[in-house]
Order: C-alpha cells, then structure tokens, then sequence
C-alpha cells in the first residue's frame, strides 16, 4: 500500500471495509482487523479517516451517491409515475445484490454499537428515498393510478417493503435475493 497514490487508499480502505462487510456472519468490525485485511498499522487508517465512524461514513456516501444519482436517472428516463416508481423499488433491490456489505449498512446492522450520527445519517437516507417514491407516486396519482391522499402511506409501506427484503438478504447471508417475486410484490403494493 505503500507506493499507492493517497486518495487511492482511501478507496481501498472503504473497499475493505464493505468486503469485510459481506462476510454472512455479520461480526463486529474492528479497525484492528481492517488494518490487518490490508496489511498496514492501524495508525495508517487513521492517517487517511478521523475515526472508524468516518469509514462509515464514507460508505454511506458511496450509497447516497450511488442510489440518488440512478434515482434522478429514473425520474430523468420515465415521465410515467408509476414505471419510475417500480424502476425506483427495483434498483433499490438490485442495489442490494450488487453491494451485499452495504446492505449491512443500509439495515443499521453494521452500524449497531457505532457513533449513533450514522443510524441518523441512515435515517434521513429513508426518508430521502421516500421523498423521492412520494414524488413518483404524485405524478402516477395525476395520471390516475391511485389517489393522491394514498400518496404518503403507500410510499412508507414501499420504503417498509424495501427495508425489509434488504433486511431478509442480510440476515439470510446473503442467500436469500430480495428481488425474487418483486415484479408481483410491487404490482400487489402499487395496486
């Protein structure tokens, strides 16, 4: 790691951290192991993140980015409110299954025992992706699919929905694929 470029290590340490993270058994991360996962001192992590709650929170950096840029991406492609709504449940899913560590972290369950910031940080990402399946389902309310006073709870009960098959992906060791039976799960919640 030595000849690697510093911003580089900062990826590798996050890179890390989220393999670290798919392991089924769900351990606790300590900075001891990570250092050790990359062959450098403890100290070395600490010259590039304040504190283990930092990588964290570089991790949830990467999620925000990652599912609010293909969010806006959706809403970009489709005018159609209820087609970016089951786009929007359906990467939500496959974000999983391609970040299974993350997963750990969308859940909270990577961050139990961590600064308490990052459940509240995780929180308000719920929220955003509710704001976010709100605004669909408005303008699926305007085309007339559903009502507009349906609006607010159908998004909870779809951010509901999506918590918990991440929730079941996580806690099956990741064997358990939270988009099987979607297209139908999604028809019954849009319906």
């Amino acid at each position: 790691m030595a000849s690697t470029p510093p911003g580089q290590r900062r990826l590798q340490i996050l890179q890390a951290l989220a393999a670290m993270l798919e392991q089924p058994k769900g351990e606790k991360i300590t900075t001891a192991a990570l250092a050790a996962r990359l062959a450098v001192s403890e100290a070395a992590l600490y010259r590039h993140f304040a504190s283990k709650a930092q990588m964290f929170e570089g991790l949830i950096e990467f999620i925000e980015s990652s599912v609010f840029g293909l969010i806006n991406q959706i809403a970009e492609k489709h005018s159609d409110g209820m087609t970016q709504t089951r786009d929007i449940v359906g990467m939500l899913l496959n974000f999983a299954i391609s970040n299974p560590g993350m997963t750990r972290v969308l859940i909270g369950d990577a961050l139990v025992n961590e600064d308490e910031r990052l459940q509240v940080r995780m929180n308000q990402f719920y929220d955003r992706v509710e704001l976010a399946l709100k605004q669909s389902l408005r303008v699926a309310a305007a085309e007339g699919h559903g009502k507009e006073s349906e609006v607010a709870a159908r998004a909870t009960l779809i951010v509901g929905y999506v918590i918990g098959r991440w929730h079941r992906y996580a806690k099956s060791g990741f064997k358990i694929n939270p988009s099987q039976e979607a297209a139908l799960q999604i028809a019954m919640l849009l319906g």
